[in-house]
Parts: C-alpha cells; structure tokens; sequence
C-alpha cells in the first residue's frame, strides 16, 4: 500500500489558502479515482481506494501544517510501513504558480509541514520520501511569503488551479506505478493542451 498525504490547514477559513494546494490535490484525485468513504482517523482524513492496480491510502493531517508529521507518522507506524512508500503533496514556493515537479527526497526549505515530517518520522526514513512539489510562486520578497502562503489563490487563477488539479488526477496512475517522469510530462501536456 502506498500513502499519499496532502498537506494544508484543517477548517473552511483555509480552505482556498496557497498553503492548502495539498488538500486541494487529494480531493481531487479521490474524486476522480472513485475513493471510498472520509474516515477520521490517524489525527486526520483519511480515504482508501485504488488508481489502476495500486492501494492507496489518501491522508489529510487535521493537525494544522506544523504538526503534519504526528498523523503522518501515525499512519505509518499502524500500517507497519517506513517511509518508503510515502508521498507528500504541497505548495512550493520555489515553483512558477502551477507548475508540477516531482522530487524524491531532500530537504524541507522551510516549509513547516515537510519538517514536521521530517521530526515524527525520521526513524522511519524520513526526509527520504517523494514530494510532490505544486507551484505557487514567490512573492518577490521575503517579507512577503506569509501573506502570500497564507492567502487564496487570486480569482483570476482559479481557472488554472483546476486545470493543474484536474491534470494531476487524470495522470495519477503513473505516480501510483512509480513513473513520476511520465507523470510530470503527462500533466504538463495537458495543460499546454
């Protein structure tokens, strides 16, 4: 089984945050995907499903993003299994708005949710996991990130937020089948298309 986290901030004030870009991806891959039920648990929300031939475990941590790593790990330590079959969703500051990369491993470049992760799970293996790096662009300063993290995507993005969201569900099954190469290339063809 393969677990596949999204990281963002519980409750609907956040919910269109740059920063939730994570749990806007795992929504709609559970979608798309046809994933069962939402089931609290592992201090999150957690769904089970299939994408082609692979079990996936969908998580959103409910723990607020610098404390991700508690439900991370706990999902990890029920399951028996280290870090090795973990990939982590999230904005990535570092990235033009939309763009879609895959990482394995590395570090957390302050971002609080992948140090979180880092901390809980270290005995697991961690930082050596997959990320999946979504764009959200720099704000140009430093002293601007806050804001620009914490604050909705601008209403002329939307239209792109859903096409990279809606790509990234649509090649899912490469990232399931470990092709994050194909994966990366298939979403950037769609949304050229």
């Amino acid at each position: 089984m393969q677990i596949w986290v999204g990281l963002g901030n519980p409750g609907p004030r956040y919910a269109l945050h740059r920063h939730n870009v994570g749990f806007m991806a795992l929504d709609v891959i559970a979608d798309m995907h046809s994933f069962g039920p939402v089931q609290t648990k592992f201090s999150g929300w957690a769904q089970e499903g299939r994408i082609g031939s692979q079990k996936v475990l969908l998580l959103k941590p409910a723990t607020f993003m610098n404390e991700s790593g508690r439900s991370v790990g706990e999902a990890l330590r029920f399951y028996k299994l280290g870090t090795d079959v973990l990939t982590v969703f999230h904005d990535e500051l570092d990235l033009a708005p939309f763009k879609v990369k895959v990482k394995q491993g590395g570090g957390h470049a302050g971002h609080n949710g992948l140090r979180s992760i880092d901390q809980h799970c270290a005995s697991l293996g961690a930082p050596d996991y997959r990320r999946i790096r979504l764009g959200i662009g720099h704000p140009g300063h430093k002293d601007r990130v806050t804001g620009h993290v914490l604050g909705n995507f601008a209403k002329d993005e939307g239209d792109d937020l859903a096409e990279m969201l809606g790509a990234m569900g649509a090649e899912a099954e490469w990232l399931a089948k470990g092709d994050d190469v194909r994966f990366m290339n298939d979403v950037a063809l769609r949304m050229q298309g």
